[in-house]
């Protein structure tokens, strides 16, 4: 029983990391409709540019200098690429992020090159006991400051006049508007906010399995935790992101081994597919009625 709830606590972990990549699409497709194809890249951009910065000046400013890079990558998508789409079919949205996702691939191959980047912040790999439950430094680090994001999130979805704005305008654009609040500067902003949840994400992933463009490929790992939560459910994100990372985790450890191993990869997308069966929406996302 101790050793399952080491599994368990560890594939927890990793599911909170799942949740921040899921979370950043939640964010941006209930705000405008877009789903981010460009996410993982999002993050391997804000990895990228965070290893550079750390070769000529100190943590605390790399940091400052990645949410800066993050947030004019916001605001240039919006206002460049976005909105002159606006009111068009999803489907060239859709395309428009795709182009996004290789447009942030080429720009991060041509500054940074394409090798491997180790990213060291500092956070020592130490694993320790609780009861006969083995932890480690790092993944309670991350699980932490994952945590506290969420948290404020949370906090400024529901108590600032920012994010009360944004939560009109993920439910009704044509309400929201006609109440005098700005579309594109709504995007904006959450967009910028998405960059800080794909900076938490690339530092995570980046740390633990160095910084590289298969960094990128985070983002398939994240689509079961968002088909299963509900794509437009921030809510969703988190707890399938917990659901996904315990689930496989306990899977690859207790059935792998009589079916050869290596069920990881696909066991989220079964769940997912599970789930969709009794749930086509997700379990918190936004049911769909069009009446003709």
């Amino acid at each position: 029983m101790t050793f399952f709830f080491e599994v368990l606590i560890s594939g927890l972990l990793v599911g909170v990391m799942y949740s921040l990549v899921a979370m950043g699409f939640a964010l941006i497709y209930k705000a405008s409709g877009v789903f981010n194809f460009a996410q993982g890249d999002m993050s391997l951009l804000a990895g990228l540019a965070l290893v550079g910065f750390l070769t000529v000046m100190p943590l605390w400013l790399a940091l400052l200098c990645t949410f800066a890079v993050m947030t004019i990558l916001a605001y240039g998508t919006v206002f460049i690429i976005f909105r002159p789409l606006v009111a068009r079919p999803p489907l060239i949205l859709f395309m428009a992020a795709i182009g996004l996702s290789f447009l942030i691939q080429g720009i991060g191959q041509a500054i940074w090159g394409t090798d491997a980047k180790g990213l060291n912040i500092g956070i020592p790999e130490i694993s320790f006991e609780i009861s006969g439950i083995y932890l480690n430094t790092f993944d309670l680090t991350f699980g932490g400051v994952a945590t506290a994001l969420v948290a404020g999130l949370v906090w400024f979805f529901q108590k600032t006049r920012t994010g009360r704005a944004l939560r009109a305008v993920a439910d009704d654009h044509e309400a929201a508007l006609s109440v005098g609040i700005p579309l594109l500067r709504a995007w904006a902003v959450t967009w910028v906010i998405a960059g800080i949840v794909a900076t938490v994400a690339g530092v995570a992933w980046g740390s633990r399995l160095g910084v590289q463009f298969s960094l990128s490929l985070i983002a398939l790992k994240a689509l079961p935790v968002l088909i299963l939560g509900g794509i437009d459910s921030i809510l969703g994100a988190i707890l399938a992101g917990l659901l996904i990372g315990a689930s496989e985790n306990l899977a690859e450890v207790f059935i792998g081994p009589y079916v050869g191993g290596g069920i990881q990869t696909f066991f989220p997308y079964l769940v997912a597919l599970i789930v969709l069966w009794f749930k086509p929406y997700g379990m918190f996302g936004k049911e769909i009625i069009e009446r003709v």
